[in-house]
């Protein structure tokens, strides 16, 4: 016989079930109507930026109150006091009613000015037929005015009449609005700054919208799960419905919006990832829809006008500042949105610049534009892939420079076919160059020669005669020959960087290019400087010898500055004769008094702003 002991019995289902913590029926109403409230158009937008305080501890509301409201947003709430759902409802829509008609204000008279909007906001919750009054209120009276303004003067002049002072929700002696409350100002659950009437209307559109949502049969409710979108995707939504310019860029994004990534990521409001099709919202930066509306355009214009791929080597942080610049001119004139309240790179001097201009601009200053703050941060770059990966550049389908191109061309198009209204012209001219390939360096580099080195004029000689005709062997043809002195001065410079952190493939590319174009142009000969740490003069030499020539002598910093003087002061070379430049970009700032160009690979930069030319090797 087995024995069992008795602290082992199994414990009745109804017992274990018995012993779970029940939650205070009054905490359970409150929730629920909270719940209710939330799910409203019209006030959802005024709840997600109040903070609603229920604690017994330094809690304001009167002990025979329901809730007072203070001029920040934080609403406090009776820690105790049982209530249905509905009057729950109807307390917390009393409350942000204050806040969104602006009634939290100082007042010569505060007693008749909060039993006015008392009364204003109890008649407009009946019109709306939302929620049901607490049972200790009073009758709403029947006194009618058009504006609060109008009730107070009345209350100013005769008195506020006793069936007046029941319909305030906080208490018989005490007035449920605190417009002078200093005191929590500073808590981080306010919002000191915030605009509660612009939100309110905003909740009133919205509400407008879903009505009619309802009526055409589109949702099933009022409270459909369309409420629960946040800002930033009911502006996403809003560009693919409503503004076909960014449209489908819209559309080929993902929204991310946690909170614990963009603090891992550091991106204080926004940022966009280029590979992976992702702008990333940060929550915590409380922007509202027309915020968003701005910084997502912002976003996509950088995706859309290829900054990325544009950089060319340039400081990526730099480059961000720049694009920001323009990107934010456009959208002010454009009016997309509005400007966030915690403030972007925008200055209107700098309308109708390019990007280029301004960053040549900003690096002048290097040490003051380090201090400004993008999207993103305070040196950082909301552009979170800067560099074109290799794999998204091959293969048959379409690429994403091509995507990305094509879905901006197309919102123009739309924009332009529907007259969604006007574009900036620089705005218009960037889209369409868009569908330009770009010229590939060499053919720049061949537009050069052409500007310096025109084709020779050509005369017609017997000095040394062609060959005969065979059927006319003793009349002699004259050839065709330059002309006297076509030749002279018809010659450049070529300072070529023979550092060991050139790359030998880009230098052979480049060195190459320079000799079947000098030959093709009739130059008889180049003048080579070679330079890394010293200098090495290699005097005059025909074209097609350069590439044999050329060896990487050097393997520490480079030193151009000596090479450049050398030509410029040589007697033997032209006055107007032009340089070309050779480099990785790692010197020192260089100066040049003639004609001159650079020939740098496509991720290099020069330390300074460069006037003459310059051409990227890919």
């Amino acid at each position: 016989m087995t024995c069992h002991a008795w602290w082992r019995r199994p414990v009745p289902r109804s017992r274990r079930e018995s012993k779970k913590p029940q939650q205070d029926i009054a905490t359970r109403n409150f929730e629920a109507g909270l719940a209710i409230l939330d799910k409203h158009p019209m006030f959802s937008p005024l709840l997600a930026h109040a903070f609603v305080y229920r604690d017994k501890w330094n809690n304001r509301c009167p002990e025979d109150g329901w809730a007072v409201v203070a001029t920040h947003g934080r609403i406090d709430t009776h820690p105790t006091r049982r209530g249905e759902p509905e009057e729950w409802v109807y307390v917390l829509a009393h409350c942000l009613l204050h806040l969104g008609f602006g009634h939290l204000k100082e007042m010569e008279r505060p007693h008749e000015w909060t039993a006015a909007c008392d009364l204003f906001v109890a008649r407009f919750l009946a019109d709306l037929k939302l929620g049901s009054p607490p049972f200790d209120l009073g009758q709403l009276p029947d006194i009618h005015a058009q504006s609060e303004e109008r009730l107070y003067e009345r209350f100013r002049e005769r008195g506020i009449p006793r069936e007046a002072r029941g319909v305030g929700i906080a208490g018989s002696n005490s007035d449920d609005m605190l417009p002078g409350d200093e005191e929590r100002r500073e808590d981080y659950w306010t919002n000191t700054n915030f605009g509660w009437q612009t939100c309110f209307g905003k909740g009133l559109a919205d509400a407008v919208t879903s009505a009619v949502s309802v009526a055409a049969g589109r949702e099933a409710y009022l409270g459909a799960d369309n409420h629960h979108k946040t800002e930033a995707q009911r502006a996403r939504e809003w560009f693919i419905n409503s503004y076909p310019l960014l449209g489908s860029l819209a559309a080929a994004f993902t929204i991310v919006q946690d909170p614990a990534i963009c603090a891992r990521m550091g991106i204080s409001v926004a940022a966009v990832d280029f590979e992976m099709r992702e702008i990333f919202m940060n929550p915590a930066a409380g922007m509202d829809e027309y915020e968003c509306r701005f910084v997502m355009a912002h976003e996509l214009l950088h995706v859309g006008l290829r900054h990325d791929a544009r950089r060319q080597g340039r400081d990526p942080y730099l480059w961000n500042v720049s694009c920001d610049y323009v990107i934010n001119s456009w959208l002010v004139e454009m009016g997309v949105g509005e400007l966030p309240k915690m403030g972007v790179l925008y200055d209107p001097e700098l309308k109708g610049e390019s990007a280029e201009g301004i960053y040549d601009r900003i690096v002048a200053d290097m040490r003051r534009y380090r201090k400004l703050a993008t999207l993103r941060g305070v040196g950082l770059s909301d552009m979170l892939d800067p560099h074109m990966p290799e794999w998204w550049t091959t293969g048959d389908g379409v690429d994403l420079d091509s995507f990305y191109r094509g879905c901006l061309s197309r919102g123009l198009a739309y924009h332009e076919e529907g007259e969604r209204g006007f574009l900036p012209a620089g705005f218009i001219e960037e889209i369409r160059a868009l569908d330009q390939p770009p010229i590939p360096w060499d053919v720049e580099l061949a537009e050069w020669f052409d500007e310096h080195f025109s084709p020779l004029d050509t005369r017609r000689s017997y000095a040394r005669p062609s060959r005969r005709q065979s059927a006319t062997p003793d009349i002699p043809r004259p050839r065709v020959a330059p002309a006297e002195d076509a030749q002279d001065g018809r010659t450049f410079g070529v300072v070529l960087d023979t550092s060991g952190s050139m790359d030998r493939t880009l230098l052979a590319k480049a060195l190459g290019a320079i000799a079947s174009y000098s030959i093709s142009r009739d130059v008889p000969a180049v003048r080579v400087v070679f330079c890394d740490g010293a200098t090495y003069d290699q005097g005059y030499m025909p074209p097609e010898a350069i590439v044999e020539t050329v060896k990487v002598k050097g393997r520490g910093g480079t030193v151009l500055q000596p090479g450049i003087d050398l030509l410029e002061r040589a007697k033997d070379f032209p006055e107007k004769g032009p340089l070309l430049i050779i480099t990785d970009g790692y010197c020192d700032r260089l100066r040049v008094r003639r004609e001159h160009a650079f020939l740098l690979p496509q991720d290099h930069n020069l330390p300074f702003v460069p006037k003459g030319k310059v051409f990227r090797i890919r």
